[in-house]
């Protein structure tokens, strides 16, 4: 039997097992070296800077979803943002994903929650809006500050 409960410390080199398989399946690059040494304190601290939760198939992780809460200056009212919610290939279709999703927004009390998700990636698509959940279009950018910095001059 699979439940859904908090990530716990013990729990830092399977989820980060699972972080790495979700990098590969969304075509991103690979995690960075020291990622735990990252992620613990902003997961194990009161309160956590990242809530986590997990899916525990009798000892073994299986998905995860993570989530920040944040400030929408368009409505002056907290939201918040849902990271990332995987689940490992062979357990999709159990209904884990709706377990994880229902889950957060039961944490997440009265706040929105926004999240994004690959073009590409349709089954993911659907699966949202069979939640009710409908798309925002945006394009996503990223800054590197410490990365080449690239003018016309």
């Amino acid at each position: 039997m699979t439940s859904v409960r908090p990530v716990k410390p013990d729990d830092l080199p399977a989820l980060l097992a699972l972080i790495a398989d979700h990098a590969d399946y969304e075509r991103a690059a690979p995690v960075p070296p020291g990622l735990g040494d990252r992620l613990a304190p902003a997961l194990f601290t009161d309160p956590p800077r990242l809530r986590c939760l997990v899916a525990d198939d009798a000892g073994t992780l299986v998905g995860y979803a993570t989530w920040t809460r944040d400030f929408a200056t368009w409505t002056g009212r907290h939201y918040s943002h849902l990271d990332c919610l995987y689940l490992a290939d062979r357990h999709r279709g159990r209904g884990l994903g709706r377990q994880l999703l229902d889950a957060v927004v039961a944490a997440c009390g009265d706040d929105e929650i926004q999240w994004q998700t690959p073009a590409w990636n349709t089954d993911a698509q659907r699966f949202y809006q069979r939640l009710g959940a409908r798309p925002a279009e945006k394009v996503r950018y990223t800054l590197n500050p410490s990365g080449p910095v690239h003018g016309t001059g």
